[in-house]
């Protein structure tokens, strides 16, 4: 059900039942097989009458108009009338002595019968039309070509309720047989094409399912209308030649059809997949009737023999928001919880959706907005501690001999080299050298690694390292294993972090466990894979712990938290943290041009000898001048924060035309700095540090100055605490 309130959504699915069912759905009119018949120009004539007849549109001022039904000549009387020169009504049939002939004859209508299409002209729409009558060819100049190729019943609802089709050779299609449920067919759909007869049978129809409910059926006068006959040829056979197509959406002809006859697909099935016939939007509304008389023609069987492929739900396009938008909850949009969810809940988070996940946004204390509670949240872990739940991360499992050479190609950065214990920052690419995702690589020993990704990219990375190992090195002996559900991870970041968690460790010394390295120990008996690792820039540590033991580590740790003065922490605060310190994020600072050298990154995969995505980044486009580099920003006024996604200009009006210098990709308020900061990607960007740019925004154009992109700490040394 289709919604016009631009407040409401698009559509509405309603589940209604009912006890009886009258199916109306009346018929759709067929298409003829001629060559060169997908010319603009070139249309159904009942397409014809209705923009002439209900939106007073003439769809052309020269037409000749095909029939192998009297329609043919309804649309032809009706365009004649409507001011249109009609050269010709071209009957596919042997005979025209009917009454829609002989009133088109009257109109001053040339009439042929038994004359064949052979083909059409024309550049950008169609200019002429190629006859044949026995052994007469003739030209007719036109702009408008309308086929009347007959009626096709539409059953495809009758049929989704179990019923069974029996084909009618007098009228060329598939009608209702046998019911199955509680249904009736009226009118067209069960081809009765006169108008006379589809209201008589609509009354039928009507009477007869409210007698079966035991309702009295309300007498209506009858209403008066033609009852002229309308004459069908029954299905029209193709006529040959190049060019001349079936199914309009997916372009198959009728000699692809012939081809798979010729291959050895005799199954309706099996040629509908060979050649895509009928699984273009309309599934075969208006080209699978045409395709079965060629089957049909092909392996001399009759179309009654061939059966029909099935008729597949929706009958008309819905919007794929209307079965499975979030309006349905869990039922068709799955919800995942880290095994932290619950805790967060519990300190009050307020939650935002990432990909498929539940995220903790932040964390507000009374009366705290968002903008209070982040601030807050970035100033605690920058001066005692956080706690952060990063159980989201993407985490794989990679084991086996070729490991490390396997990685080694797979990443940007080297990685053959890593001793077991060590930690690496790795970029993974795209074929074509741009950035795809990034995350940690631990090697636990020499056969085994465990590799983080971003959140969103935890499926899009394992399905594109499969890929690489079955499609491209299949003789590699190693393993790779999604166990993003299997680790939770507890992130604990700030200069009082080692303090938290030292308490906790049963075997771990972290004087030893230098930052961007992994150590395998216990946390008060529990298993746990400890990482030295930083996202804020400040003194770090992820204690990676099986999902089951998560809520009891973090009750552990958080107590251990707040005791440091620390807080809890959520997504908006981790996203200001990196901002501060530089680190751009995949699908922030990054949109699918974005390479290495734009990031910083220049010096990766330099001494490799090879890794996906190197032979693109030696193409000149990779090295042009004027590629979009990450910069700082910071406003002149140091109040304005800017908008994210807002251009860049040399100056604060520019002329109209103009192209924009880059755009914002980040825009934060820092509490270390007290102003607002800014990522960018900006054309040349860290040969232009100091100089003066402008972002345009709703209240006028904002001056900036370009800085590095690192805000707080550049040297690193917060990182020990």
């Amino acid at each position: 059900l289709a919604i016009v309130d631009p407040d409401q959504p698009r559509e509405r699915l309603w589940q209604i039942r009912t006890r009886e069912v009258i199916i109306a759905t009346g018929a759709i009119e067929r298409p003829l097989v001629f060559p060169d018949n997908d010319r603009p120009g070139i249309m159904l004539a009942d397409a014809a009458r209705t923009y002439l007849n209900r939106y007073a549109v003439r769809p052309g001022t020269n037409a000749v108009i095909l029939a192998a039904h009297d329609n043919g000549y309804r649309a032809a009387l009706d365009l004649h009338a409507a001011g249109v020169r009609v050269r010709l009504v071209a009957d596919l049939r042997p005979e025209t002595d009917n009454h829609w002939a002989k009133r088109a004859r009257a109109a001053g209508i040339r009439v042929e019968p038994n004359t064949i299409p052979t083909g059409t002209s024309g550049y950008l729409r169609v200019h002429s039309l190629h006859t044949s009558h026995g052994n007469r060819s003739e030209t007719h100049h036109a702009d408008l070509v309308l086929m009347a190729g007959g009626w096709t019943p539409s059953v495809h609802l009758f049929s989704q309720s179990r019923g069974r089709l029996r084909y009618d050779p007098d009228l060329g299609c598939h009608l209702p047989d046998i019911s199955v449920q509680r249904e009736r067919s009226a009118g067209a759909c069960r081809g009765l094409f006169n108008l006379q007869d589809v209201l008589r049978d609509g009354e039928r129809a009507g009477e007869e399912a409210a007698r079966v409910m035991g309702l009295a059926a309300r007498r209506y006068r009858p209403i008066a209308a033609s009852a002229i006959p309308t004459m069908a040829g029954g299905l029209m056979p193709p006529t040959t030649g190049p060019h001349a197509f079936i199914d309009f959406q997916n372009d198959v002809t009728a000699s692809d059809i012939s081809l798979a006859v010729r291959e050895g697909f005799r199954s309706v099935e099996h040629v509908k997949r060979y050649t895509t016939t009928g699984m273009a939007t309309d599934q075969g509304k208006l080209s699978n009737l045409n395709a079965l008389g060629i089957i049909a023609e092909q392996t001399n069987r009759a179309v009654a023999d061939l059966g029909l492929t099935t008729f597949r739900q929706p009958y008309t396009p819905v919007t794929f928001g209307t079965l499975a938008g979030f309006g349905r909850g869990s039922l068709f949009d799955p919800i995942r919880i880290t095994p932290i969810h619950a805790c967060a809940i519990d300190e009050g988070a307020v939650f935002e959706n990432v990909g498929t996940w539940k995220r903790a946004h932040y964390f507000p204390r009374g009366p705290e907005n968002r903008y209070a509670a982040v601030i807050r949240e970035c100033r605690t872990v920058r001066g005692t501690v956080g706690i952060f739940d990063a159980s989201t991360l993407g985490k794989i499992d990679i084991s086996g001999p070729d490991a490390a050479e396997f990685l080694d190609r797979i990443y940007a950065t080297a990685l053959r080299n890593l001793p077991p214990g060590k930690c690496r920052y790795a970029l993974m690419l795209t074929e074509s050298g741009y950035v795809m995702d990034d995350g940690i690589v631990a090697r636990l020993s020499d056969n085994s690694f465990h590799i983080t990704t971003t959140t969103t990219g935890a499926a899009r990375v394992l399905a594109h390292m499969e890929d690489y190992r079955q499609t491209e090195w299949p003789w590699m002996n190693v393993w790779l294993t999604s166990t993003t559900e299997h680790w939770a991870v507890i992130a604990l970041q700030g200069p009082r972090a080692r303090a938290v968690i030292q308490e906790f460790l049963d075997d771990l010394d972290l004087a030893t466990i230098p930052h961007m390295t992994v150590r395998e120990g216990h946390l008060r008996g529990i298993p746990i894979r400890l990482f030295r690792v930083s996202f804020t820039g400040e003194l770090g540590y992820e204690v990676n712990i099986p999902a089951g033991y998560a809520q009891a580590a973090w009750s552990l740790l958080r107590d251990a938290v707040g005791t440091q003065g620390g807080c809890v922490y959520g997504t908006e605060a981790m996203h200001v943290l990196r901002a501060e310190k530089g680190f751009f994020m995949v699908g922030q600072e990054t949109d699918g041009t974005v390479i290495p050298e734009d990031l910083g990154f220049g010096h990766l995969g330099r001494t490799k000898p090879d890794f996906v995505g190197k032979r693109s980044l030696s193409l000149p486009d990779m090295r042009a001048p004027g590629r979009l580099q990450l910069v700082g920003l910071l406003t002149e006024d140091a109040m304005t924060r800017l908008e994210e996604g807002a251009q860049i200009t040399a100056q604060s009006a520019p002329p109209r035309g103009t192209r924009a210098q880059g755009h914002v990709t980040s825009a934060y308020y820092s509490p270390v700095l007290g102003r607002p900061i800014a990522l960018a990607l900006l054309a040349d960007g860290r040969a232009r540090m100091g100089e003066k740019l402008f972002v345009p925004m709703p209240a006028g154009a904002v001056p900036v100055r370009v800085v590095a992109p690192i805000f707080v700490d550049p040297e690193g040394k917060r990182l020990d605490g």
